[in-house]
């Protein structure tokens, strides 16, 4: 008798176990699920801002078709990616061609003067942050999802759950890694 309630005690910490693991698991899955929209949510932000910003500039800027091109054509990349390494990439490309445009500005002073052009600039500065900072937060989660995915015995777990290693969001335009140098 004592034995069926010391194995029936087992069986039920067993069964305890890995509902635990199968719960955390999936509250890490959600977790870099909603990660993931946050950054969705500024990245459109983003694309929203762009042609705004790139119309307001026009005006100014009368010579420098290539650059708006440029940009265009990686906006329009980058809303049409699909998952986090292409949409890493892309978001680099379009960070790139930004980065030049704002470098381009510099030659322009009636441009940086212009009021709706500098709350626009405001604002896609403000986006860029908000993306930064909600890049970081997914990838902290991925982290806590891959560990979890990977580390006994909750690996165990996830196998038979099918819970999956995720992508980091990495930048992928070695240009946007660089650290940009201010020279006078």
């Amino acid at each position: 008798m004592i034995a069926m309630l010391i194995l029936l005690a087992i069986i039920v910490a067993v069964i305890l176990a890995i509902v635990g693991i199968y719960n955390s698991l999936v509250r890490l899955r959600n977790q870099v699920d909603n990660s993931w929209s946050q950054i969705d949510v500024q990245l459109k932000r983003r694309h929203d801002l762009i042609p705004n910003l790139i119309e307001t500039a026009k005006g100014y800027m009368q010579h420098e078709r290539g650059t708006f091109e440029a940009i265009t054509q990686a906006r329009s990349q980058a809303m049409g990616a699909k998952g986090v390494a292409e949409s890493g990439k892309a978001e680099g490309i379009l960070g790139a061609a930004l980065g030049k445009f704002m470098l381009t500005v510099e030659a322009y002073p009636d441009l940086k003067a212009n009021q709706n052009f500098l709350a626009l600039q405001e604002e896609l500065s403000s986006t860029e942050n908000k993306i930064a900072f909600a890049r970081q937060s997914y990838n902290d989660q991925v982290l806590f999802l891959n560990n979890k995915t990977q580390m006994f015995p909750s690996n165990v777990i996830a196998g038979m759950f099918n819970f999956t290693k995720r992508d980091f969001f990495e930048l992928e335009n070695p240009e946007e890694k660089n650290v940009p140098q201010v020279k006078f």
